[in-house]
């Protein structure tokens, strides 16, 4: 084959392996469209398999049960210190990942869509260039971009492979559990990550510069995670900005602003965000375009202003979610095929696992609040649960953002043991428009931690059991 010949066409093109390439190429597939998926890594799964939510709940998991085993000694279970095998643990989440990825290698040959390992570059609206083995171009009639996000770097630093310095991708592949971490970012990833080591043993230090940590969740859902964190993390120092940071033989030495002296630690991990990994594409060759944060712009069909072109998942941005990624995936597709189809999604869940978790959708109070939006908040404290009680988990609350007037549900937060779990419920409620009364006279069982959701908007109701009615000029009341 000669380099850069034509070699072929194909009907749909996507770019990407991860959560929105694959979910596109699968549903494309079973619409019956000839499919083919670029990929540069071996295997398909992206970032969220590999790099990231994959492997940080599973090694979460294990950070959970270390704290769940100590959690039992009020019953009177007592296990001792944990014995951990840290290079076990890297095995079962290595395990995990192939265990996965293979699901995903067999999917794919069972519906037809061709797996191609290499890298993309737009030379039109309907051509690219494919690096791989054998170089070659690809004509297409409609293109799928999920090339999805890259870890934001801290300025004036760059990542080595094996370096103390790391972005989340290389926190998941240490070899062994510093005995200090540094994390620099107060947000979900920078807490998980501090959760994970933290619980296996390393002292973790947080640097946040921000006067809080996780900014865009509502404070009193924050309030029982940051009482777990006091105790769990060795320091957390919020307004403040690292302005130094260099390796040494010795670690990494960390410089915080107002303070001349710097402070040692084994590792440290930058996790201040994602940006979008538009770089290297060739879509000045197109007529995609990027908004002013540099993501591809789309319309609600997932359609860039190229006709032939459109893209999915972290590399449109809003929220950089993989089950967004996968609803936009397969709205591209269904697009093409000729179905009426749009992402028009009224709520999207967002869930910290970190332990307590954090799980919230929809309007936060706090937002109502900086919008002047007259609302009604509800809270239903788990400490009135017989399930919490039972688990011992009696710091979560279940709250609920309502219009006053009607009673329609705006937003849900839950903060407490499997609160990722029980957010479904409440997406699912405003996605169908639901109102207080339809969830609070939903039966669900007892004793679980779902009860707190129908006793939450029975609290609105003024219909709750296991708390008294709220008064009209209660404080949760917002305007």
């Amino acid at each position: 084959m000669v380099v850069g010949e034509l070699s072929e066409e194909v009907e749909v093109l996507v770019i990407g392996g991860g959560a929105g390439g694959y979910a596109a190429a699968f549903r494309a597939a079973d619409l019956g469209l000839d499919v083919t998926l670029v990929n540069a890594e071996e295997r398909p799964g992206g970032v969220c398999l590999f790099r990231g939510c994959i492997p940080s709940k599973t090694l979460l998991y294990a950070a959970e049960m270390v704290k769940a085993a100590g959690e039992v000694e009020r019953m009177g279970i007592r296990f001792g210190k944990p014995d951990i095998d840290f290079n076990r643990l890297r095995e079962v989440r290595d395990e995990v990942i192939n265990k996965l990825a293979t699901g995903l290698e067999q999917l794919a040959k069972k519906r037809g869509v061709r797996l191609v390992q290499g890298r993309a570059q737009f030379e039109s609206s309907n051509e690219v260039f494919l690096s791989e083995s054998e170089s070659r171009r690809m004509r297409f009639r409609h293109a799928i971009l999920a090339t999805g996000s890259l870890p934001n770097n801290f300025p004036g630093m760059s990542f080595e492979k094996g370096s103390r310095i790391m972005d989340s991708s290389a926190a998941l592949k240490i070899e062994k559990i510093p005995d200090s971490l540094l994390i620099i970012g107060g947000g979900y990833i920078g807490l998980e990550f501090g959760t994970i080591y933290a619980s296996l043993g390393a002292r973790v230090t947080v640097v946040e510069m921000m006067d809080r940590l996780m900014a865009g969740v509502d404070r009193d859902l924050m309030d029982p995670l940051i009482k777990e964190l006091d105790g769990l993390f060795e320091e957390v120092h919020l307004n403040t900005k690292v302005s130094d940071l260099k390796e040494t033989d010795k670690g990494v030495e960390a410089t915080f602003e107002g303070d001349d002296a710097p402070q040692t630690f084994d590792q440290a991990l930058i996790a201040v965000g994602r940006h979008p990994n538009t770089e290297n594409l060739g879509l000045e060759n197109t007529k995609v375009e990027l908004n002013e944060k540099g993501y591809v712009t789309v319309n609600e069909r997932q359609q860039t202003n190229d006709k032939n072109i459109f893209a999915v998942g972290d590399v449109v941005g809003g929220k950089l979610l993989a089950h967004k990624a996968f609803h936009e995936g397969r709205v591209a597709a269904e697009v093409i095929a000729g179905k009426p189809s749009a992402f028009d999604a009224r709520a999207i869940p967002k869930v910290v696992f970190t332990d307590p978790q954090i799980a919230w959708c929809g309007l936060t109070q706090d937002a109502a609040e900086a919008e002047g939006r007259k609302v009604k908040v509800v809270r239903f404290p788990w400490s009135a649960s017989g399930r919490a009680v039972c688990m011992g988990q009696t710091e979560g609350v279940t709250k609920m953002i309502l219009d006053p007037d009607t009673g329609r549900i705006l937003g849900v937060g839950i903060v407490g043991r499997n609160a990722g779990e029980m957010i479904s419920e409440a997406v699912l409620a405003m996605e169908m428009g639901a109102v207080a009364e339809d969830v609070a006279l939903t039966i669900h069982p007892h004793p679980t931690l779902s009860e707190t959701l129908g006793e939450a908007a029975g609290a609105f109701l003024g219909t709750a059991v296991d708390i008294l009615p709220q008064r009209e000029n209660d404080p949760d009341s917002a305007e």
